[in-house]
């Protein structure tokens, strides 16, 4: 029982091949990717929330820590991976106001109350997002603002030339072959420059950037992928009551934060159970929940929601994980030595 004990009490950061410092920077690089594609089409809003929620984490982390430990702190890199995180969370319209109340208070009630890195049971970006969300939701609405999807661009036609030419050859030439036609649309989502989330806008950035880290071995690579499958499923099944099969699986993957939450919100270790099993759990809850917020309560950031709740219940979890699986792998280690 002792060494079940020690098991759960150690630092959350187990069956990952890249430090817990290295794979807090690698995080950086991904998130500063999306945010700088983002940038590039609103004038660099998006940057300046970026810096603002870094310069604030830092300072808060700095104000928080002891005077021999700062240094060691900060270069960490988790203070500066919950601000870019967060900022990926947020509308690229909001104000930076907001930014530095919400950006406070992860790190100071998420983080720092429950005794720093790797004892934080709620992800401290999602905890700042959830913060904002609901604290101003009328600022945050105003700051996605009106008519800004793609599926209001692909009603109006509003779409760049860009997008039919790619589309018009990929339909003409790779497509051809296979009798399926791309829709319109879906080039100028991985490019989106309208009102919205920076983790959409810079989607095309993301998307090369979970490439990198899931290839590197920061994250395990299976969680987004079950994630995905069960989220894409619900999609596809839910489209039109009158005929089967037709959700639309693109637009639902690559909007409403959903490539952060599968590859980067989801598959984080601190917050998440700690076997296979009781991962699998929790991932297919957040799965299932994404789509249940997002296409039922119509919350279009959904899948945020989702995983903040499992973050809630992961400490269940890893009560069943201790007294159902490592207690059963300890009783037959146990009966193996009496042999």
């Amino acid at each position: 029982m002792s060494e079940t004990k020690k098991i759960f009490s150690h630092k959350p950061q187990i069956n990952i091949s890249v430090p817990s410092t290295g794979r807090m920077w690698l995080i950086c690089g991904c998130a500063f990717a999306c945010i700088l594609q983002s940038s590039l089409g609103d004038g660099g809003s998006s940057l300046i929330i970026a810096l603002t929620a870094l310069s604030t984490a830092i300072l808060t982390e700095f104000l928080l820590t002891s005077r021999t430990s700062r240094g060691a702190k900060i270069k960490d890199g988790s203070a500066a991976a919950t601000a870019m995180i967060l900022a990926m969370l947020l509308p690229n319209q909001l104000s930076p106001v907001y930014v530095i109340f919400g950006t406070v208070f992860a790190i100071t009630v998420v983080k720092y109350s429950f005794g720093g890195l790797g004892a934080n049971w709620l992800n401290p970006a999602l905890g700042g997002w959830l913060f904002i969300r609901f604290s101003w939701p009328q600022a945050f609405k105003n700051a996605l603002g009106e008519g800004s999807s793609i599926t209001d661009m692909v009603i109006t036609g509003d779409l760049s030339v860009f997008d039919n030419s790619v589309t018009e050859f990929f339909n003409s030439s790779i497509f051809s072959l296979t009798e399926v036609q791309l829709p319109s649309g879906y080039i100028d989502l991985l490019f989106y420059n309208g009102p919205g989330i920076i983790s959409d806008r810079g989607i095309f950035a993301l998307l090369v950037g979970t490439i990198v880290i899931t290839a590197i071995g920061i994250n395990r690579g299976w969680i987004p992928l079950l994630f995905l499958s069960i989220y894409g499923f619900l999609i596809r099944m839910s489209g039109d009551p009158m005929m089967f099969w037709n959700g639309d699986l693109l637009y639902g993957i690559f909007s409403g934060g959903t490539i952060a939450a599968a590859f980067i919100l989801s598959a984080e270790p601190a917050s998440s159970a700690k076997l296979k099993p009781g991962i699998i759990l929790a991932v297919m809850l957040g799965a299932i929940l994404s789509w249940f917020f997002r296409y039922k309560c119509m919350e279009y950031s959904g899948c945020f929601v989702a995983i903040a709740l499992v973050n809630c219940i992961t400490p269940i979890i890893r009560l069943l994980e201790e007294k159902i699986f490592l207690s059963r792998k300890t009783s037959s280690k146990f009966k193996e030595n009496l042999v």
